[in-house]
């Protein structure tokens, strides 16, 4: 046991990202089953939604499982509301500013995660008042931060930070992936592409097929202007990559972006023209398999690479 399966009851130090259109209730429970921590991922989901898939997820385990909310939701009043009234235990909020939301969620005996890109908001997260932070490095999928900071330069730096739990996001999808953010100074990972490519995900399978198969460089960082997003290289990425070379604006960018990119992308399996949102990691996963052989793999891995390096020590000159 170590801080971070204390804070939240589990058995292992693994959290499943929050995904948009991969991170229904099916996901967060067969994570949650097999020892790690599943979250549903509310930024895809409208109000009555996300109640739909925390009621199935209470039916279908007696794990402790939470909920990622993105605090520029539109909705964020009534997400808010569903999860107070739904009874959520551990709530992991992003894209926002923790003040606004943390007090209230911790008065109704929440637990409250907040992830950040830097150690400059990780300590401001821990001011706000949250139990632990998720530093993320660029590496990630999806919306990452603007500082472009890799994880491995990202974490220790957050370690010196802080003095509450830290979690260690992107690139990260192995036991030596785990065993290497430990050693960096966090209490455990949360890990999105391994998870996003699971049996269980609900993104399309042909979405989880075109991941599987990228080599190294597949996926780049663009839309800065917007929000930093890494997306699969496509029709898509094709028409970005050309506006941002060109020096496009925000509104022009927008009017490419247009609304349900992301959907139709990684939900409805358009690999054309849709918004493919993974990390640099996929190419390292070359198989679609069920979130607990992921979960098994990685520690047995971890626990082979402790064991194997435990005795290994140099002699100072």
């Amino acid at each position: 046991m170590n801080k971070l399966t204390e804070l939240f009851g589990i058995k292992y130090p693994i959290i499943a990202g929050g995904m948009v259109w991969c991170s229904g209730w099916k996901l967060a429970v067969a994570v949650s089953n097999a020892g790690g921590l599943g979250l549903i991922g509310a930024g895809s989901m409208h109000p009555d939604t996300l109640m739909e898939h925390i009621c199935k997820a209470k039916i279908a385990t007696d794990k402790p499982f939470g909920v990622n909310v993105p605090l520029l939701y539109p909705e964020i009043d009534k997400i808010m509301a569903v999860l107070v009234e739904e009874g959520v235990k551990i709530v992991f909020t992003s894209a926002g500013n923790p003040k606004t939301w943390t007090p209230m969620l911790k008065s109704h005996g929440i637990k409250v995660v907040h992830v950040v890109s830097s150690s400059k908001f990780a300590l401001k997260a821990q001011e706000a008042g949250v139990d632990a932070v998720v530093a993320e490095g660029f590496e990630a999928g999806g919306h990452n931060g603007r500082e472009e900071t890799t994880t491995f330069t990202l974490i220790p730096q957050v370690r010196q930070a802080i003095s509450i739990p830290l979690i260690a996001a992107g690139g990260i999808a192995t036991g030596n992936g785990l065993l290497a953010a430990m050693a960096l100074g966090a209490d455990g990972v949360q890990i999105g592409t391994a998870f996003a490519l699971a049996e269980e995900s609900s993104a399309h399978q042909a979405f989880k097929e075109k991941s599987i198969a990228l080599q190294e460089g597949d996926t780049m960082l663009c839309l800065k202007k917007l929000a930093p997003t890494r997306l699969i290289k496509n029709n898509f990425y094709d028409q970005v990559a050309v506006a941002e070379e060109v020096g496009m604006g925000v509104d022009e960018l927008r009017q490419i972006l247009g609304k349900g990119r992301a959907k139709l992308g990684i939900f409805e399996g358009d690999l054309v023209e849709g918004e493919l949102e993974i990390g640099q990691i996929a190419s390292l996963i070359k198989e679609i398999k069920p979130a607990k052989q992921i979960i098994d793999e990685i520690i047995a891995e971890f626990n082979h690479s402790a064991t194997a390096l435990k005795n290994i020590q140099f002699e100072l000159s």
